[in-house]
């Protein structure tokens, strides 16, 4: 089955590149023979593992990992348990429903002629299940990060950034 989803995944690892070609400002590799002003220097690139988005967050096995360190109380205990049991449900129905959805988009591209219209209509049901599985992953950090107070934070971060 993972065989079979290798040019499907392979497609989806390339989409994020082509969209950012086509954004405005995106500008191509410069000249080598270009003389950089200060004005016209790119914006350094983000360094591999920099996620400015993830980083603000805290997964629960940070989180289950240094409970006795932050302090959880036992009513956070017992939240973070149920919403990580209710996740972990979700992200099984989710995971089976993008994996149906893959499996025919995959079909339809093995097809020595392929309809377009099906393609994309089966590629945006993949991309559609793809976000329920990004929202409900951000539900669930931002239910973590919620129920704790900012020292508890403070102190994640802290043992986040110190090296093991």
């Amino acid at each position: 089955m993972k065989m079979r989803t290798m040019p499907i995944c392979a497609l989806l690892m390339v989409l994020p590149g082509m969209a950012r070609a086509q954004q405005p400002g995106f500008a191509p590799e410069p000249n080598p023979n270009q003389r950089l002003t200060p004005q016209a220097m790119p914006a350094p690139a983000p360094q591999p593992g920099d996620d400015p988005f993830g980083r603000n967050f805290f997964p629960p096995e940070l989180v289950m990992q240094h409970q006795e360190a932050i302090g959880l109380t036992a009513e956070q205990k017992e939240y973070l348990k149920a919403e990580i049991r209710q996740a972990q449900v979700k992200f099984t129905e989710l995971q089976w429903k993008l994996q149906d959805e893959a499996e025919k988009l995959v079909s339809i591209v093995k097809q020595p002629r392929m309809d377009e219209g099906q393609l994309l209509a089966q590629l945006d049901r993949v991309l559609a299940a793809e976000r329920d599985v990004k929202r409900a992953q951000v539900t669930l950090v931002a239910r973590i990060k919620n129920k704790l107070t900012p020292e508890q934070q403070a102190k994640l971060e802290e043992l986040r950034r110190s090296p093991r």
